[in-house]
Order: C-alpha cells, then structure tokens, then sequence
C-alpha cells in the first residue's frame, strides 16, 4: 500500500469507529432515560430517528470503505453490494429529513404566541412524527432504483459505462437517464435543506428579537441562558448549520459521482469522507450541548 492509502484507510478506520461510538453512547443514553421512566421530550424522539441513520450511515458505507481501503476489494457479493448502498443512501435520507423536522418543531415551539405557528404549537408533534415515519417510506421509495444498478463483479461483455466505486460497480449507458437519475436523487436534498435554511432563519430572527428586549431586563431578575427552549434551539441551530455545511458539499460530490464517466478513487474517497462527517461529530454536538 502506498502512503497516500495508509492515510485514508487510518481516516476511514478512526472516523467509522469514533462515529459508531459516539452514536452508541447516545442511543444507550436515550434508552436509559426511557427504562427508568424519564419522559423525553419530542425533540429527543426525532434525535432518536436521526442516531439510526447515523448507524446505517455509518455501517453501510464506513465498515465496507475501510475494508476496501486496507486493501481488500472483492469482498461483498452482489446481495452485499446492493443492500450497502440502498441502506446509506435511506440513512441518507432519513438523516436530512430527521434534521428538517427537528429544525421546524423548534421554530415551532419558540414561536411569539401572537404569530401564525402558535396556532400549531399543540398539534405539531402529531404532525411531524407522521412525517418522520413517512420519510423512511419515502426514502425506502426513492432510492429504490439504487440496487438495481450496483453490482459486485460486472458482466464486461453487456458494459458500456462502468462506474468503480472501491468495492462495488454501477452500470449505466444512457446520459439523459443519469443526468434525470442525479437531478431526482438531488431534489428532495435540495428542498430539505432549503425548509431547514427558513426556519433556522426564523429562529435566529427569534432569538435576535428576544435577547434585543431582554437588554432592558436586570440579569437578577432574567437569565437568557436560563430558558431550556433557548438552549435547545442553540443546539439545534449548530447541529442545522453543520448539517447544511457537510451536506451541501456531499450532495455537490454526489452530482459529479452519478455524472462522471468513472470516478476517480479521490473523488469516491473525499464524498465518504464528507459523507461520514456530520453522522460522526452529530452525537458530540448533542452530548457536549
């Protein structure tokens, strides 16, 4: 292995494990409060969702790169190839969904009484674990087409365009129908993200509002620090903007994966990477916060 390897296969080993940790650390914090009978609140309940698609994040994709990068190619057998990369790109999904909706409840719940989300404040945890629960429908609908195209070791007579992706193999000969496959798989990344920029937007004007008026108010009497809705929607706006920020660069990677002819293992390795990063260091945000 030449050194440029050895450097990804450490990056690829330390970020799977750190991020797999970090993960398990949480879900086994959440289920502890849940056994000795703590009532969690509902933002806790979509953080749920979100650390199990960091794990299928994490597995589907982590576990087979840094085998791949140490070394070992041909590995996984069709049925491996298929399931790996349907069940990151549903953890994918669920992951961006997970985190609009925990941006949208918190705009929500920090809503002025006088303003048109008051309204729905109380039915907003009815509405949003529906759609929680139909984002892993939709995301199980959405990517279906992804197995159909992955394979483990191709038929090289029927090839006209092969995609390497490490371990396993795309293929597809008709550009219109991979540049309509990449602006499908991009779309609902897209308007996520977007709702997820509106109403982090409306919560900093919120919270910039609120500190403007609480300057005439002596700290003896009112601590801004003090609100736990505040606090939470500190949380939740630096885990959106990290969102946003690792994202934005992966759903770009992604784009130039589904229309590049064949993939440079740079560019494979370097959409892991950006991939795996918000998954990794999305459970020390809640944990240190």
């Amino acid at each position: 292995m030449e050194a440029s390897d050895i450097v990804i296969s450490i990056i690829f080993l330390l970020q799977t494990a750190v991020g797999i940790l970090g993960n398990f650390f949480l879900l086994y914090h959440y289920l502890m409060f849940y056994f000795e009978g703590h009532k969690l609140k509902f933002t806790d309940w979509i953080l749920q969702h979100l650390i199990i698609a960091n794990f299928l994040t994490l597995l589907c994709k982590g576990v087979p790169h840094t085998v791949s990068a140490f070394g070992l190619k041909d590995f996984l057998n069709d049925i491996g190839c298929k399931l790996s990369f349907y069940l990151h790109r549903i953890g994918r999904g669920v992951s961006i969904s997970s985190t609009c909706f925990l941006s949208v409840f918190q705009a929500i719940t920090i809503s002025p009484k006088a303003s048109r989300w008051a309204q729905l404040k109380v039915k907003s945890p009815s509405y949003i674990s529906s759609c929680v629960y139909m984002s892993w429908v939709l995301s199980l609908i959405v990517n279906i087409a992804v197995p159909i195209y992955m394979t483990a070791r191709p038929n090289n007579s029927n090839i006209t365009r092969l995609r390497v992706y490490l371990y396993c193999y795309t293929v597809h000969d008709d550009k219109v129908g991979d540049l309509l496959n990449a602006i499908f798989q991009s779309v609902p990344d897209v308007f996520l993200m977007s709702v997820m920029l509106c109403s982090s937007g409306y919560m900093v004007c919120i919270l910039y509002k609120h500190k403007q008026r609480m300057k005439h108010i002596h700290r003896n009497n009112f601590s801004f620090r003090s609100s736990p809705e505040i606090r939470a929607t500190k949380t939740i706006l630096l885990l959106v903007s990290t969102f946003v920020f690792f994202y934005a660069i992966s759903c770009l990677l992604q784009i130039n994966m589904s229309l590049a002819h064949n993939p440079t293992s740079l560019l494979v390795n370097m959409g892991f990477i950006v991939t795996a990063s918000f998954p990794t260091v999305c459970p020390f945000l809640v944990i240190c916060h």
